[in-house]
């Protein structure tokens, strides 16, 4: 093991503690707006964000019938469906399922009913010509389409 890892876990709470002041972040998302994103029948609510480290956690409303389009992973997204599916080539997820992707993979994700999943990811996704969701982004790219089938090889 690496040494910072070894005294991470070797650390001991001692003496007379305290709560910290303000160390927690209470987050309202029925109080938050939703934002398009650059893909047309995404939505989004930002619940946490580190544009530093690349890390967030969101919300995504997806319109039935959307496709996100082919992107890699590269780190690990976690995702819990809320309401209604989302597929990709090896499954789908349905309302109460969680799913993450693996460092590395690609694939292309869709909803044929529509869904809303809470999205944790450490590095935003890498697509074709941009990365993440760019709520800043105002032209949009086309989602409404089948996916592309793949043949196992």
């Amino acid at each position: 093991m690496m040494p910072e890892v070894e005294n991470h876990f070797s650390e001991r709470l001692v003496g007379n503690l305290e709560p910290t002041k303000n160390g927690s972040v209470y987050v309202k998302p029925q109080d938050m707006e939703w934002k398009q994103s650059q893909f047309e029948g995404i939505e989004i609510k930002v619940l946490y964000e580190n544009k530093e480290a690349g890390e967030l956690t969101c919300l995504l409303r997806w319109a039935p019938g959307t496709t996100l389009p082919f992107h890699k992973h590269p780190e690990i997204e976690q995702s819990y469906v809320i309401s209604g599916s989302f597929s990709d080539h090896d499954g789908i997820c349905r309302a109460g399922e969680y799913v993450y992707r693996i460092p590395g993979s690609l694939h292309e994700t869709h909803s044929e009913e529509g869904c809303t999943i809470l999205a944790i990811y450490r590095k935003p996704n890498i697509f074709k010509n941009s990365a993440g969701y760019g709520v800043e982004n105002k032209k949009q790219i086309r989602t409404q389409h089948k996916p592309k089938t793949f043949e196992p090889g």
